[in-house]
């Protein structure tokens, strides 16, 4: 090796990006990771991971607005409403009119959303059981609730408004 090369860098998991690491840096690292293999099995399916995410919300919440499911899906509403347009391009989603508030646009998976969906559930939880493996059911407990507890404090501690404090 020259004098003048950088030394090679470490492999993920080793030095500071491994258990010496900082734990948003490690947090980044395991995220990209993930986004990597949602992003390769999902592609498969036609899907994309925040297509993904936005399915996923529309089943557990359904017949939220465009607003409603940026807010589940930790979007920007702008990135939501090119996400909702190409699901309705593809015949994975539809709108309907709110029962009282009618210019409020719900959202809600159609049936070929949800065959689309449960096939993507099934690979992601493989991939997430790989993911987990080798760990007892009390370390994947405590793993969950880490990281929930992690963002129940985002959420916590968010400015709440960007308007100015009222007097």
């Amino acid at each position: 090796m020259n004098r003048d090369e950088p030394p090679p860098l470490p492999a993920p998991g080793d030095g500071k990006r491994g258990v010496d690491g900082h734990i948003g840096y490690l947090l980044r690292q395991a995220a990209h990771v993930q986004r990597q293999r949602l992003e390769a099995g999902l592609g498969e399916l036609g899907l994309t991971a925040p297509q993904f995410t936005v399915l996923t919300m529309l089943e557990a919440y359904p017949g939220h607005s465009n607003a409603d499911l940026a807010r589940l899906a930790l979007l920007t509403p702008q990135t939501m409403s090119v996400i909702v347009a190409n699901l309705l391009r593809a015949g994975l989603v539809a709108r309907r009119a709110h029962a009282v508030h009618g210019r409020i646009r719900q959202i809600a998976l159609t049936e070929e959303g949800r065959r689309r969906l449960d096939a993507a559930k099934a690979r992601v939880a493989d991939w997430e059981d790989g993911m987990m493996a080798g760990l007892a059911d009390e370390h994947r407990a405590t793993i969950r609730h880490w990281l929930a507890g992690l963002a129940r404090g985002a959420a916590e501690t968010a400015p709440r408004s960007s308007g100015p404090e009222p007097p």
